[in-house]
Order: C-alpha cells, then structure tokens, then sequence
C-alpha cells in the first residue's frame, strides 16, 4: 500500500527519494512527502494528490542539498487525504521525522497520554503518535536507534517506521512488525525501501528483514537488530531483474505491457518445475511427503483476484485429488472459527506476499497446528517466510494496480500445487501428471495467440462502453473467470460490473437484464457432447430473450455458441480445467479498452492499492 523510501549517501537525498517513490506509485497513494537534514535542520515538505504537486513543491521551497532524507506516499488509513496528515510526521520539538507504513492499533490511548503530558497533535493520524513518541524517546538520550526500540515496544498493529533525526545528519532507522520492507547495499550509500522497485535503478544487492526488527543505516553500513534490542541479521540477496523491468516497453499503459507479457511469465512459472524422478518441485518445503499423504482437507485463503485464482484450483483440486476444498476470502476466514488440525493443507494465495488479510489468516491457520502452503510473486516476502512450503510464481514485476499476469502466473501454480498433491498421494501416476503438464506447457504459446487478435475484443469495448453496464455469466470453471472479468471492469472503468453463476440467473439477476444489457458468457468446450456447454447456450438464450447483447468467450470452432451469441471471442482449445488461462485474457483486454474510452487513469484507479497491507 504505503510506499516508504530513505537513502543515506553521496548523492542527492531529494532525487533518490522521489524517484524512489514515483517508482512506488503503483502501490496507489493520495498524497506525498519527504524529509531531508542539511547541516543539523530538518527540512519537511507533503501535499496532498500526486507526486507532481510535491515536486512543485519542492521546487518552490528551494532547498539546500541534502544527503540524507525519508519519502513516503501514503494511502489514507486514519484522517483524510491532505497536506497535513500526509507524511512525514514531526515531533512537537521539529526535530524527528517519521513515516509509517500501516496501522497503530493502539494509537488512541497512547495519543490521550501524549496529550496529558502537554504534547500538541497537528494531523488526524496514528502516525503521528510513534513520531511523537519518538520525539520524546529520543530527547531522552540522543540516541534514535534505542529510541525507535523502546517505540516500538509500545506500539500494536502493523508497521513499517523510518524515521530521521535533525542533530543526526548521516543515519535513517527503519522498523517492521507485519509490514515489508528491505534494504538496499550500495558502495558508500544505503537504502530503505517497501519495495526494492525503488532502489533498483542504483544497485541489486539487498537484504531482507525478518519479523519485529529494527534497522539502522549510514553510509558506511548497515546494522540489525531485534525489537528486544539483540543483534541480529538479515537475509543477503540478489535481485535479478532490472529497471528495464518497470518500464512500460512502448505500450500506452503499464497494464497493456503486462497482458502481453502473460505468456512468458505462464512460461516461467512452469519451467523447471520437474526433477528427474518426474515429481512436481517447489521452491521451499518443510513439510514431508508423508506430511502431504495425511492431509484430508484443503482450505483456499486469498484476497480479489488472488481469491478467483482459489475458485479455479478448487475444481482441479478436488478432480485430481479427492480431497474436499474449500476457498475462503482472506478477510472473513479467521473470524468464522474454522475448524483446523494437522491434516488440514492451507494454501494462501497473494501476488506481493504481503497483504495483512492473507497474512493474518495464514497466522491463525498455524495457530491451529494446520500446515500451510503459499503461493507468491514476492521472494522473501512475509508470507512465504512464515509458511511450511512455498511455490513461486516468476510473473516478474507488476506495474498496474488491476493484476493480470499475477492473476495467470497464480493459476498456473495453482495447477502445480494441485498435481503435487495428486502424485505424493498417489490418485495419479507420473505419467497422468505428464499428459496434464504437456497441456499446461503449450498454454503459453495459446496464450499468445488470443493476445494476436484483440482487435475485435477492443471494438466491442468501446461499443459496450456507452450503456454503463456489463454482466458476466459462466458454470464450473467460467464462473470464476466472469468474476474476474467483472473485478476488472469494475476496477478501471468504475461501471457496474457484475459476474453469475450462469444456473443462477433465474433465481433473480435475470432482472437486471433490458434491452441492449452487455452479457459476456465464459462457454465451455463443447468437444465430447459436454452438458456443461449445452446448459450455458440455454443461458444465452434466457438472456438474448430479455433484449441482453451477448459475447460469447468460445472455444475456436464452436459453431453452436456462434449461432446464438451477438458475438464471439474464440480461444484455442483446451482441457476445462485449464481454460481460465485462456479465456480471462480477453476480458482484461476488454477492461482495459472499455476504460480507456471513459477516460480512466489505467495503472492508478481510483481508490485502489496494489499492496494491501492493511487489514
């Protein structure tokens, strides 16, 4: 969510910072600021809206050159979007500045303390109490990294911190409990940073910070430690991709590079995946095969479109294994009380690795002794750390806050961890696996060419983009892909958008059918006389009866689907349960389209995160 940048070193403090942060935009935010030290003065400038009013604004201010600072682009939480409760934060006497990544659950009662003692709050934030707080711990003995530990003591929640202070020209101090964030090495320089995305561009070398520790940096190095205040270390890593990698490639938005990027990260999320003895491999397993042959129960946690990813695998779980499955939004699992146990497999879902309600869910699964496997963009991520297995996704960075290739890369993996389960288990034999990763490897190549003819997708888009409202039907695996379609449209056009199970449509939704109503069919195969196919062309016609424009998402070759539909979008053909690979890529396309037509902002919708990392 939040994006949080500190640099200490030779260069210049304010151009590391802002172009960090103007790298973090993806993240979504509403306001920006920084906080720079020049020769024992604390410097604070933030507005409100984008990072172009704070560049103006830094541009006014004429500032003396720094080589130390802290940026932040905050995405509201407590108090609304505005100059002042846009971070940094200051204590009352000027001389500390913090920002803050997250939440303080407790910030009401130690802002009553704050404010018995005399202390004056200037935002609505929870924000400002850590900075208050530390302002005073620091007073007492001048020493910022003790005081951040005594802090963070005290507060509840999730947080990232960094905070700078006035008489400490050369040192940021970073903290993190439920929060990301790393650390960058450079030759005479450091970084801090939610995201290595900022600090790529001036070197690849990191370190990843673990759980509840505070870091300090100068420029001649780097110092970790506990919130108990014991010496620790964090985890040394490369990170091996380059800037290049969040640039947009010549395509208008970030969003269309990263539909067209689709077949080469499926690709790489499936390259490798088998050892010589023919078994599925994941990138990091603390569970033994024994440990996966007692499991009786599979729960699916995940957020948005993570969470559609979940209703697909369910179907190809439960087919190819015969375990029961479940799949539970992120934010309601915990709170339900499931019932969990050792044989119990958690699989948690999130493209960053950090979104708080998968994270809290995965916590309380391990709580309940269930085991729990991830499945991740984000390597060293909190998620993945804090699980019994891992599987990568390789989908590389993505820029656009509506997902595409994380969604695809996600259902990808979603299949390994499923054959995975089928092999230990022994429901299906090494060549059964076999024939199912052939298919699943020619995807890639079938995703391209659906990528080839979006032209006719785009027209239709721009057709359906004067009724202001679309409608989505599929069955069994389709109903997932209309949800997504519609998460998508609602996301960047900010139309009503609404997916259905198809069955469901005479138990009330036919209602929202008039005469010209946009409906998107997801159609199954019809090869081998499929009902499933024949159920949803009966679904075409309930709706064509009630005056709606239908556009059959079709398998190339079906002529049934062509006959009753307005209009078709063919896919190549492939098994049902990995069609989802397939046919949600033109509905993002069509997204995309629809709300370029309205004019939206594509990459940066309105009211939208790419990290959630609140709860």
């Amino acid at each position: 969510m939040c994006g949080i940048v500190g640099y200490t070193g030779g260069r210049s403090a304010a151009g590391v910072v802002v172009d960090g942060l103007r790298r973090l935009e993806y993240r979504g935010y509403d306001s920006a600021g920084v906080a720079l030290i020049d020769d024992g003065e604390l410097h604070q400038v933030k507005r409100a809206g984008k990072l172009a009013n704070l560049e103006s604004a830094l541009d006014e201010a004429g500032l003396p050159e720094s080589r130390c600072g802290i940026g932040h682009t905050r995405w509201a939480t407590h108090g609304v979007p505005s100059d002042r409760n846009a971070h940094p934060h200051l204590s009352n006497d000027g001389r500390i500045a913090l920002i803050h990544n997250g939440i303080i659950e407790n910030f009401g009662q130690l802002r009553g303390e704050l404010e018995a003692d005399g202390v004056r709050f200037s935002s609505e934030t929870d924000t400002e109490v850590a900075a208050q707080l530390l302002g005073r711990e620091y007073a007492a003995d001048g020493d910022l990294t003790k005081a951040m530990t005594r802090v963070c003591a005290r507060l509840e929640g999730a947080f990232t911190l960094l905070a700078v202070a006035a008489d400490d020209p050369h040192t940021v101090v970073g903290a993190r409990r439920n929060s990301p964030l790393v650390v960058g090495i450079g030759d005479g320089e450091h970084f801090l940073a939610s995201d290595v995305a900022a600090f790529i561009a001036h070197t690849t070398e990191a370190v990843e910070l673990g759980q509840d520790q505070i870091v300090t940096i100068t420029p001649e190095g780097i110092a970790v430690r506990g919130f108990d205040g014991s010496p620790s270390e964090g985890r040394r890593y490369s990170v091996d991709w380059d800037i290049s990698a969040a640039e947009k490639g010549g395509y208008d938005t970030f969003m269309r590079k990263e539909i067209n990027d689709q077949p080469a990260a499926v690709a790489d999320t499936l390259r490798g995946r088998i050892d010589e003895a023919g078994q599925i491999v994941l990138d990091e397993v603390r569970m033994s095969d024994q440990d996966f042959r007692d499991i009786d129960k599979v729960f699916i946690i995940a957020c948005g479109t993570s969470y559609h990813a979940g209703l697909v695998t369910k179907y190809a779980i439960e087919h190819w294994t015969r375990i029961p499955c479940e799949v539970e939004l992120s934010s309601e699992f915990r709170y339900r009380d499931p019932v969990l146990d050792r044989s119990t497999l958690v699989v948690a879902i999130s493209q960053s690795g950090e979104t708080m309600d998968t994270l809290m869910a995965l916590r309380h699964a391990k709580d309940q002794k269930a085991r729990v496997l991830s499945i991740s963009n984000t390597v060293g991520s909190t998620i993945p750390r804090e699980s019994d297995a891992v599987l990568y996704t390789r989908a590389g960075i993505e820029v656009s806050v509506a997902s595409t290739k994380a969604f695809l890369t996600q259902l990808a993996a979603c299949y390994l961890v499923g054959l995975h389960l089928a092999q230990i288990r022994g429901i299906k034999y090494a060549d059964e696996v076999g024939a199912v990763l052939t298919e699943l490897v020619a995807v890639p190549d079938k995703i391209a060419a659906v990528i080839e003819h979006m032209e006719p997708v785009r027209k239709l888009a721009r057709e359906a983009a004067d009724f202001g409202r679309v409608l989505f039907i599929g069955r069994h695996v389709g109903y997932p892909v209309a949800l997504e379609g519609a998460l998508k449209l609602k996301e960047l056009a900010y139309i009503h958008a609404e997916g259905f199970a198809a069955g469901e449509l005479k138990h009330g939704p036919i209602s929202l059918i008039e005469d010209g109503t946009p409906v998107i069919a997801i159609v199954p195969s019809p090869r081998g006389r499929s009902l499933l196919h024949d159920k949803i062309v009966s679904n075409i016609q309930e709706v064509k009866a009630r005056g709606a424009k239908v556009i059959a998402v079709c398998e190339e070759g079906d002529d049934i689907a062509r006959v009753h539909a307005d209009d078709v979008i063919t896919t190549p053909a492939a098994p049902t349960l990995l069609a989802p690979l397939l046919t949600a890529v033109p509905l993002q396309e069509f997204a995309v389209e629809l709300a370029t037509a309205l004019g939206r902002d594509i990459d940066q919708p309105r009211n939208l995160a790419k990290s959630v990392t609140v709860e």
